[in-house]
């Protein structure tokens, strides 16, 4: 997949392709959708895929502060977009200027002049330009002047248990703020991560014979409830069954929160100073404080104990 920073990385014998244009923060399955209809329209056109997303968020521009938890950096969603067989991936730098942009001028810029867009795929809630104004009806009407197609994709709707929302990344961070990382797999389509460089913490972990992976998350990470969870801490291309703690450490009056991973029967286990990432597969409990350090041991052992019967239940019906 090639990558793109900004108009001007564009190959200037750039021909026609298939657009697909989103902050697509998560890759969840509603984007999953948009994305694969694209490129199953460029395969039927034999011509390339290209999705458009953006950096800052744009919120973060038009409304500074208002930056909200993202679901993955932009290097793990051009992992998933390749997965999904995108040709380019074009990441645009969001600018005060570029926010000014109409949207008859974003898609002469944007999707004429530079993607010679033969066609464009959107959700039904796609807005562009400035102030938001463009939506998809607009972006149909300038399309039969610019001589692309644009085709709707209807969002999957999540059962009751969500009360039958669309598929959308503020569902997914509403799950993973209230703690259902189960529920926000269940939209994204594979277990929420977390990633950034293990650091040295307090080191109490490995004084009671837990020794965690600290890991220090990326800025803005959608980080779950405090509580401890199942999952895998991911380093050296392996995935380890973890125990997953989230959360301040009441126990010992901590005020810094962390993402702390017990690899689960790894003994042993040096990361300090490398790139790691946490997958998060299910709840265990809530964050608590115990009235003596060995109840607090039996509630570690106890949380090793589900986690390990989780990642297996897991692992298991994968097959």
């Amino acid at each position: 997949m090639q990558r793109w920073r900004g108009l001007e990385d564009i190959p200037q014998d750039w021909g026609r392709s298939v657009v697909t244009i989103g902050s697509y923060d998560g890759v969840h399955r509603g984007h999953q959708l948009i994305i694969g209809r694209a490129v199953q329209r460029a395969r039927e056109l034999g011509i390339p895929s290209v999705v458009v997303t953006f950096d800052p968020h744009p919120s973060e521009v038009v409304r500074p502060g208002s930056h909200p938890p993202l679901l993955a950096p932009h290097h793990r969603r051009a992992e998933l977009m390749a997965d999904l067989g995108v040709d380019a991936l074009l990441i645009l730098p969001f600018t005060t200027e570029f926010s000014q942009l109409s949207p008859a001028e974003f898609v002469a810029k944007v999707l004429v002049d530079r993607l010679h867009a033969k066609e464009v795929v959107e959700g039904p809630n796609f807005r562009f330009g400035h102030r938001a104004a463009g939506h998809v009806d607009l972006l149909a009407e300038l399309g039969r002047t610019y001589d692309y197609d644009v085709e709707v994709v209807d969002l999957f709707v999540r059962g009751e248990a969500g009360g039958g929302e669309p598929f959308s990344s503020t569902l997914v961070r509403r799950l993973i703020a209230e703690g259902d990382v189960a529920g926000a797999a269940e939209i994204l389509g594979r277990p929420h991560r977390v990633e950034g460089v293990v650091v040295r913490g307090a080191q109490r972990g490995r004084e009671l014979g837990f020794p965690t992976a600290n890991v220090e998350t990326l800025p803005h990470s959608a980080i779950p409830a405090d509580g401890v969870y199942a999952g895998w801490l991911l380093a050296q291309g392996e995935a380890m069954p973890s125990a997953i703690s989230v959360g301040t450490n009441p126990q010992f009056d901590g005020t810094e929160r962390t993402v702390e991973a017990y690899a689960i029967d790894r003994v042993g286990l040096e990361l300090y100073g490398l790139h790691a990432a946490v997958d998060f597969l299910s709840f265990v409990r809530g964050q608590a404080r115990f009235d003596s350090i060995d109840e607090l041991l039996e509630a570690m052992g106890d949380d090793v104990k589900r986690s390990r019967e989780l990642v297996e239940t897991y692992e298991t019906a994968r097959g």
